[in-house]
Order: C-alpha cells, then sequence, then structure tokens
C-alpha cells in the first residue's frame, strides 16, 4: 500500500470532529504552500509578463473600476 492510499485510508476513518480539524488544519497548509509558491514566481519573474499586459491595457484605457 502507498503512502496516499494510507493516507485516504486513514482519512476514511476519521471521526466527523477530527474530519473537520484536518479541513481546518489543510486548508491553512494548502494557503501556506500557496503563499510560497506565489513569492517564488513573483521572484523568478514568472509574473511579469502577466503584470505588464495589465498595466498596458491600463494605460491603453482599457480598464475600468471595480
Amino acid at each position: 500500500m502507498s503512502t496516499v492510499e494510507e493516507i485516504e485510508y486513514a482519512i476514511q476513518n476519521l471521526s466527523l470532529s477530527e474530519l473537520a480539524v484536518l479541513r481546518s488544519w489543510f486548508e491553512s497548509f494548502d494557503a501556506s504552500a500557496w503563499d510560497q509558491q506565489f513569492e517564488q514566481d513573483v521572484v523568478q519573474g514568472k509574473l511579469d509578463s502577466l503584470a505588464d499586459e495589465a498595466l498596458n491595457e491600463f494605460n491603453a484605457g482599457r480598464s475600468s473600476k471595480l
């Protein structure tokens, strides 16, 4: 049995209260991982073209207030 299968089995056997705790923990864990990846992408310049495109659209008057 693989680790993922073991984790799946363990999750399926959690009580409702344990599942709620897991959901809360995983939400924080996942958000933190996403934030770290986003920060790495920014540092590496992976979002520069999107920022440039957005600024060009704004400067050309092709944007609207939210």
